[in-house]
């Protein structure tokens, strides 16, 4: 079973894909960093040096390479938006939306280095953010909501997948 997390910068892809896959007994892999190994670059140089296309592109390659494997895939802010990208995944495993509002968001990126971040203002990003919403909402097979603890979130996305969640 292959299990893609989607949703907005700062939803909580990684904390709780990591705990999740931990729960399961299975791999984590964090697309971002799968990327950056790939790349041999940092995603912030691969904006400089190539542009956002390109990154589109290289995450597009990630979908299709990690769509084989069996695990807990945390996607990139991005990477669920192009059709192919959410039709690949969805072919291969389940697509969940982490539902967290822009403000929980926004308090947890306002600081980070990320390209996007930088380059937008609070109201840009809320903007963004709406946009890309109704995309996940699109292109994900379920939706949990990830607004709270990371073990919460957990427990949220084994509901909503209907897998029995037998605690540790």
């Amino acid at each position: 079973m292959t299990i893609f997390l989607c949703g907005f910068m700062g939803c909580g892809k990684s904390t709780i894909g990591e705990k999740l896959a931990k729960k399961l007994g299975c791999d984590f892999i964090d697309m971002d960093d799968y990327i950056e190994q790939q790349a041999g670059m940092k995603i912030p140089e691969i904006f400089e040096k190539f542009g956002e296309p390109y990154f589109r592109d290289l995450e597009t390659q990630a979908v299709r390479e990690l769509s084989e494997r069996s695990g807990v895939i945390s996607c990139g802010g991005g990477a669920m938006l192009r059709d192919v990208n959410a039709e690949i995944a969805r072919a291969h495993g389940y697509v969940v939306l982490l539902d967290v509002p822009f403000r929980t968001c926004y308090f947890r990126i306002a600081d980070s280095d990320r390209p996007i971040v930088r380059n937008n203002t609070r109201h840009q990003l809320e903007e963004l953010y709406d946009k890309r919403y109704v995309i996940y909402q699109k292109h994900c097979t379920h939706i949990a909501d990830a607004s709270h603890s990371p073990s919460a979130g957990v427990s949220e996305i084994l509901n909503v997948l209907g897998i029995e969640n037998k605690e540790n």
